[in-house]
């Protein structure tokens, strides 16, 4: 593949280079050697604290956190590209460690733009300190998650997760699920109803809220079909006291959340899909021009040769259009976060059938655990119900294009 992309600083084109052969050299061996650690491996285990320290050697891990606390800082006008090509091939490693250390550079993103100094000042040098250090974004509760971005800003579409103002502190009660880093996190931002007269656009703050604080419990891992080196897990807030510092944004914590958060998080998503299916064509390309069947080697056989071709046309499709979406959110393209919602949803879709088609050119092989490939399956699997979903992001794209004649999409009958 091209490493070079125009108007990417030549510091820049080394680090994608690096990262490439960082997955090559350490991700993939690391893989190989116990395919089964995934399964069997207590989630606290999965990712060995090798792992964090060579990727934070490497430098990539406090990508966002600003350079005057030990971080690296990168161009704001190539941020978002940068941020896409690590991830891009951190994913061609392993999707579930790419979403485990990509929650961080988009929370780092988050504190540095809403956090006070002191919040900043108490918890980057953490972050920088401790090579395992995990973040979490917890919006998502058991009864609401996707839906509340339809838009249907009504007191009704509201957070159960409540957060009270009592006597100069915040006291937060509620549970949330299915977050990202969840089960290992060691602080999370923490979503939260603070005015239940208005709709959840105007009624959600967002808090700081570090794991080791009393009341809050990790309930469980959710244990998923893919992506299995990231721990997804629940998390229950009871009377979770909380300074009043610690609040990062009041009432418009979500609206606010989108512009520096989800645009960038989906950019991310469609860049762990291409890693996964940069993966699938070099594995695929690899097996069908080695292995026989009837008596020649599967890429001499015209449907496999269609195959092969149709599986990396959509994976450059994809790619063009991740790098133009990002380049369109480093100019805060006012169309950025529509692109965001379409990239999302596309690179979802092109990727599994990407892996599909490795799948069944894999033959029976392809199914079976122990060579390795249905990984790449079930880990495409997870991609449409990420980071939105796909009706979801399909409803938001309508809205967007067609404000005066789309639809409300939710309540009502």
């Amino acid at each position: 593949m091209d490493m070079a992309i125009e108007g990417l600083a030549e510091e820049h084109q080394i680090l994608w280079q690096s990262v490439h052969d960082f997955v090559n050299d350490v991700i993939k061996p690391f893989i190989k050697e116990d395919p089964d650690r995934e399964w069997n491996a207590a989630p606290e285990d999965r990712v060995p604290r090798k792992i964090f320290e060579a990727v934070d050697k490497l430098g990539i891990r406090c990508i966002g956190v600003p350079e005057k606390f030990g971080g690296v800082e990168v161009d704001p006008t190539i941020e978002s590209l940068v941020c896409t090509l690590v991830a891009m091939e951190l994913a061609r490693g392993d999707c579930g460690l790419a979403d485990k250390l990509i929650q961080t550079w988009k929370l780092s993103v988050l504190i540095r733009t809403y956090a006070s100094e002191r919040i900043q000042e108490e918890w980057f040098p953490e972050i920088v300190a401790d090579p395992t250090f995990l973040m979490g974004h917890a919006v998502s509760e058991p009864r609401g998650s996707s839906d509340r971005w339809l838009p249907y800003n009504v007191p009704e579409s509201n957070m159960d997760t409540k957060a009270v103002f009592d006597n100069g502190e915040w006291v937060l009660n509620g549970v949330k699920h299915f977050i990202t880093n969840g089960y290992d996190g060691n602080l999370f931002i923490v979503y939260a109803n603070t005015n239940s007269d208005v709709g959840v656009l105007e009624g959600t703050s967002s808090f700081v809220v570090p794991r080791d604080t009393p009341g809050v419990s990790i309930a469980r891992c959710n244990e998923t079909i893919g992506a299995r080196l990231m721990n997804n897990g629940e998390i229950v807030l009871e009377d979770v006291h909380l300074p009043e510092d610690h609040l990062l944004v009041k009432d418009d914590g979500l609206p606010k959340a989108e512009i520096v958060f989800y645009r960038l998080g989906k950019l991310l998503q469609a860049a762990k899909n291409i890693g996964v299916g940069q993966d699938a064509f070099d594995t695929t390309a690899a097996w069908v021009q080695e292995h026989v069947q009837g008596g020649k080697i599967l890429i001499k056989h015209q449907a496999v040769a269609a195959r092969v071709a149709d599986m990396k046309i959509k994976l450059e499709a994809v790619r063009s259009f991740l790098f133009r979406v990002a380049y369109a959110l480093d100019r805060d393209d006012p169309e950025a976060l529509n692109l965001c919602n379409m990239l999302k949803v596309f690179a979802a879709n092109e990727v599994i059938h990407i892996c599909r088609q490795g799948l069944e050119l894999h033959g029976g092989y392809g199914s079976m655990m122990e060579m390795g490939y249905e990984k790449l399956m079930r880990d495409a699997l997870m991609f449409p119900h990420m980071d939105g979903s796909e009706d979801l992001c399909a409803f938001r794209i309508i809205k967007k294009m067609f404000p005066d004649t789309a639809g409300t999409y939710a309540g009502g009958d």
